[in-house]
């Protein structure tokens, strides 16, 4: 069992979540409202997001199971139309966890993620395609069925996520092959710490969201 703190708010109470990798996203992807589950490697539910029908991406909540009984995280941005929007996580007495901000032109061609210590502009984490050409040909070949499941086993876009500064890799996202869903698989190849790894599991949410309405 894991137990993450945010050291701005002592009385803050803990989240409570176990984090046995790999870790496992996946989300529906004929579903009205895009809802996205994380689960670990025994497939105990860490995080759930459902995205209301119609509504732009200024304001997601993140809970810890699909019953919402307890809030994980809000995910807000005031920039919905820029490029280079910033979502920055709270839970839910207002404390800031940290925020992810995609760069804007560079992600046209390989999608590129920074992810900023919480109340700082202070770069923790890059977070980078590791081989554009995936993306492109499994999203042209996505569309058209059966060629669709093949191109889930021979192109499986990579993100790579990286410590700023020492340029160290400490986690793999991967798309899986899977029917009628997204699915991806996340690696811990690092050492990070509590408070890290909560920032890091929302930013990967919000990029796997942010990537599915790209292609």
């Amino acid at each position: 069992m894991r137990f993450f703190y945010c050291e701005a708010k002592r009385d803050m109470k803990p989240y409570r979540t176990t984090m046995q990798y790999p870790l496992r996203i996946k989300f529906k992807i004929l579903a009205f409202a895009p809802q996205i589950f994380l689960e670990d490697a025994q497939g105990n539910s860490i995080a759930y997001i459902r995205q209301k029908i119609f509504k732009f991406r200024e304001h997601v909540q993140v809970y810890t199971a699909k019953d919402r009984k307890q809030l994980l995280a809000n995910i807000k941005t005031d920039k919905i139309i820029d490029w280079s929007a910033r979502y920055t996580f709270f839970d839910d007495s207002g404390v800031e966890l940290g925020s992810i901000g995609r760069k804007g032109m560079k992600s046209l061609w390989k999608a590129t993620y920074t992810v900023f210590e919480a109340n700082t502009d202070e770069v923790k984490f890059i977070i980078e395609e590791e081989n554009p050409f995936a993306k492109i040909f499994d999203s042209l070949l996505g569309e058209i069925p059966v060629l669709g499941l093949l191109s889930t086993v021979l192109f499986q876009p990579k993100y790579l996520v990286k410590r700023s500064g020492n340029n160290e890799t400490v986690m793999r996202l991967t798309k899986k092959a899977a029917f009628f869903e997204g699915r991806f698989q996340l690696d811990k190849l690092s050492e990070i710490t509590a408070q890290e790894e909560l920032n890091l599991m929302l930013s990967l949410q919000m990029l796997t969201l942010l990537e599915r309405a790209r292609g």
